[in-house]
């Protein structure tokens, strides 16, 4: 069963958010600014944040630079997830995943379903790992990126949450590095 250990001493992740959208300023970024407020609630680091407009060479650009930056070590991004034309992030992200986390889209799906019923369908929320750095796609509404939050990343973000968390095998991802294995 889930639980905190509290004899574990609380780490913080530093953590860069990234808003994907054609329409919105830092000024009027309710998601974005939603998860920075979790983030540093939960004594994260908010590492970075940044608007691109819905292109994928911008979005991929983005996190791969975060993604090769010592000082992130998760890129959330926010946006673009849906099924219109300009809903591009989980395909400008997904081809360059070493890893892709199925259970992070199955998790949020069920979570998303107690809230909006089968609208949640209408998401392609996805994760993965990007040069040793996780990466976790959302759409772009502050109330998936909370049901995120709340409901994933907050505790997976938490070396004290057991039975086990991202942070405590972040040391090891990029083991296929020094096996020899090339990344993105």
């Amino acid at each position: 069963m889930a639980r905190t250990d509290e004899s574990r001493s609380f780490i913080p992740v530093r953590i860069a958010v990234l808003t994907v959208s054609d329409t919105r300023s830092l000024a009027d970024d309710r998601s974005g600014q939603t998860l920075a407020d979790r983030i540093a609630d939960a004594g994260h680091i908010l590492a970075a944040r940044d608007i691109v407009t819905d292109d994928g060479d911008k979005i991929r650009n983005k996190v791969l630079g975060w993604s090769k930056d010592d000082g992130i070590d998760v890129v959330i991004t926010t946006g673009g997830t849906g099924f219109t034309g300009r809903d591009v992030t989980p395909d400008a992200l997904e081809p360059i995943f070493e890893k892709r986390m199925d259970g992070f889209s199955e998790v949020f799906h069920r979570i998303s379903y107690d809230k909006i019923g089968t609208s949640t369908i209408q998401s392609r929320a996805t994760g993965g790992v990007v040069n040793a750095t996780f990466v976790f796609v959302l759409p772009g509404s502050p109330g998936a990126c909370k049901d995120a939050w709340d409901g994933i990343l907050k505790a997976q973000l938490d070396y004290r949450h057991m039975p086990c968390n991202f942070v405590e095998i972040m040391p090891r991802l990029n083991e296929h590095l020094r096996r020899g294995m090339s990344a993105p």
